[in-house]
Parts: C-alpha cells; sequence; structure tokens
C-alpha cells in the first residue's frame, strides 16, 4: 500500500520516545511510505516547537528523524500531473493551501494520505475524499 505521509505524522513521530508513529514509519514493511520535500520545509520551519514540546533531547529527535525519513521516499513535485495539481487546489482553497502538495502526490501515486489534520480529513470528505490512511 502507498501511504503519504502528511507533516504533522512526523511532527507526531517526534514527540514521544516511544511514539507508535514512529514505531510504524520504521519498521512497517507491509507499506510504501511517500512525502513531498515541502515535509522537508514545514520540518525546518517548526524545529524549535518539536524540540520544545517533545520528550527527547535534540539529538535524539534528529536521530529519530533520520531514522523516520530513510524509510520516506520523497516524491519530486515537479513529476506531479497538472491535472493532480488542479485537483488538490480545488479541494484545499478553503482548507488549507499548504495541504495541496500532499493531497496532489497521493492523487498522483493513487495513494492513502496518512494525516492528523482533523479540519484537513473534515473538510475533504464533504467533497468526496476519502483517501485516509487510519493507524
Amino acid at each position: 500500500m502507498k501511504i503519504v505521509i502528511d507533516t504533522n505524522i512526523v511532527f507526531s513521530a517526534l514527540l514521544k520516545e516511544y511514539s507508535s508513529f514512529r514505531k510504524l514509519l520504521i519498521s512497517h514493511s507491509d507499506y510504501s511510505f511517500y512525502t513531498c520535500r515541502y515535509l522537508l520545509v514545514e520540518m525546518f520551519k517548526q524545529k524549535e516547537k518539536v524540540v520544545r514540546y517533545s520528550s527527547m533531547k535534540e539529538d535524539e529527535i534528529l536521530t529519530s528523524l533520520y531514522e523516520i525519513l530513510k524509510n520516506i521516499e520523497f516524491y519530486n513535485e515537479n513529476l506531479i500531473s497538472k491535472c493532480h495539481w488542479e485537483q488538490a487546489y480545488k479541494l484545499c482553497k478553503d482548507i488549507d493551501l499548504k495541504d495541496i502538495p500532499f493531497i496532489a502526490l497521493t492523487l498522483e501515486i493513487d495513494g492513502m494520505l496518512w494525516t492528523g489534520d482533523r479540519r484537513l480529513t473534515e473538510g475533504l470528505r464533504p467533497k468526496g475524499f476519502e483517501r485516509f490512511f487510519v493507524y
């Protein structure tokens, strides 16, 4: 199964030393994980917040981040078709524009979106988007 990882899932995986999210991301071979390069931008912007709220020390967070990221394939957003970008924009325009790359990638690879963003899921479902991975 192809699963697109939203930024907040990686954040959640870094908040606790024994996170079930992190365990799944690091050790589950039944899934193929994908994300956009935009995730790195969001992680960089929120680094201080992750360090502040995590139960781990900064060096442990960085080690965990490395372990997580080496199990996620980063997809070049330039390879996503124009029609999927347009479809993602229509789905996200009144919810959160920052989610467009993740939705476009989900559509492009015919995958499932793993997100903890309740506002996003509640905004997409009435529009017919039901491609959510639930863990």
